[in-house]
């Protein structure tokens, strides 16, 4: 369980860090500083109490930090100074209040910097994710399915680039946001992904990152209301929040899609989500986010599991692996495929990925034990299980997956999932 002061410095410290290198115009200068505010707070908030408002708190301490910083090098360039010009105003919020909207929020700022073109697309995500959300570089390397050392360059060369192209933290001028929106989108949806699903420890402990992104989502829909793919992650997100409250059980376990207990969805939301996605394929563009929006709006709307539109679901999964051909969309699609036409047909698919990357990721085992189970291979099903254990997961999906491992290999073990 983590400690609850450690969650709070993180939540703050998000938000901190992007009006640090905003003031700092330096990711790493910024960093450090708001490390050394991190490590005061955590022993002045345990020894004194947390502040009325942390967030001012810590921004302040860190803006000092970089301020000494900046001031103990003999030499400093234009930038550096403009830097000790901005830290050394006086405090309007210090991060303290709401953040302000649009083009003057410091986290859109730093999402667009991190989605420059001049920056990789796999780099982009993982600066991003390094940045706006603190994750470290192991649990990002999860997200990619690759080794620590490859996230760590990866982070490395996007933050020189960033240093050395001079690019600069806002928000582009509205000529220049279509050419960044692929990137901006399918970055916002990792943090949300990473909130919504958390990477380790407990499954729901990040989620004020899926909060984050989905405001940024609420943002982005302002700064480009006509793009129907903006209005399609948010209501992608939205529709896939909703169901938050009823994803644990009171134990927290988890709790299958069709299992859950369906009054605890937030339909509100699920309502928002559906109206933003039928606009959005209304404009004739329909793009991933907008399909994936499509999906889960169709399984929000089923009343109970049984009346899921599995036939519509398949087939905007087959358009979906059209636009995205990736091993994530062909592991849904399987799934989809198999309430279709049965197991068999989801395994058919599934044998396609074997030998690939996909094969780090514990969902795939999981789905490919499931699917087995279905067809009476309780033996391949178990081999599976474990081969899903051996992945990285969150401890709660780790909970799920010995308890399924534990039914399929004794039959007559009944364990509460």
């Amino acid at each position: 369980m983590s400690d609850p002061l450690d969650e709070l410095i993180r939540i703050e410290g998000g938000q901190v860090l992007a009006t640090l290198i905003r003031l700092t115009g330096d990711i790493d200068r910024a960093e450090d500083a708001v490390h050394d505010a991190v490590v005061i707070a955590a022993e002045s908030w345990r020894r004194d109490g947390v502040p009325e408002r942390p967030g001012a708190w810590l921004t302040t301490v860190a803006k000092r930090r970089a301020l000494d910083r900046i001031r103990r090098e003999s030499a400093r360039d234009d930038k550096e100074r403009q830097a000790v010009h901005l830290l050394g105003e006086p405090d309007r919020d210090d991060g303290s209040g709401p953040p302000d909207a649009g083009a003057g929020d410091d986290r859109l700022r730093l999402l667009f910097t991190c989605c420059h073109p001049a920056i990789g697309r796999d780099a982009q995500i993982a600066l991003a994710l390094r940045t706006i959300c603190g994750l470290t570089t192991t649990d990002i390397a999860r997200v990619f399915l690759v080794p620590d050392a490859t996230i760590g360059q990866r982070i490395s060369r996007a933050k020189a680039k960033i240093r050395h192209a001079h690019i600069p933290y806002r928000v582009p001028d509205d000529h220049e946001l279509p050419a960044r929106m692929t990137s901006v989108l399918t970055t916002i949806y990792a943090v949300f992904t990473a909130g919504h699903h958390a990477i380790a420890g407990h499954a729901t402990s990040r989620v004020d990152m899926a909060d984050e992104a989905i405001r940024l989502g609420r943002l982005l829909v302002s700064l480009m209301p006509d793009e129907a793919e903006c209005t399609g992650l948010l209501a992608l997100m939205l529709a896939t929040d909703a169901r938050r409250e009823a994803r644990l059980d009171d134990h927290g376990n988890l709790v299958l899609m069709a299992l859950q207990d369906r009054s605890l969805w937030d339909h509100a939301a699920i309502a928002e989500a559906a109206a933003l996605v039928e606009s959005a394929l209304r404009r004739g563009r329909p793009g991933p986010f907008q399909i994936q929006a499509a999906i889960t709006c169709l399984h929000g709307l089923a009343p109970v599991a049984a009346d899921t539109d599995w036939a519509q679901i398949t087939d905007l999964y087959g358009l979906l692996e059209e636009r995205v051909p990736t091993a994530v969309v062909r592991v849904n699609r399987a799934v989809a495929v198999a309430e279709l036409h049965g197991a068999p047909a989801g395994l058919r698919l599934l044998a396609e990925l074997e030998g690939t990357a996909i094969e780090r990721w514990h969902l795939y085992w999981a789905t490919r034990a499931d699917l087995l189970r279905r067809s009476d291979d309780a033996p391949g099903a178990a081999e599976s299980y474990r081969r899903a254990l051996e992945c990285p997961c969150n401890d709660t999906d780790r909970r799920f997956l010995a308890a399924q491992l534990a039914t399929v290999s004794h039959p007559s073990v009944r364990i509460a999932t």
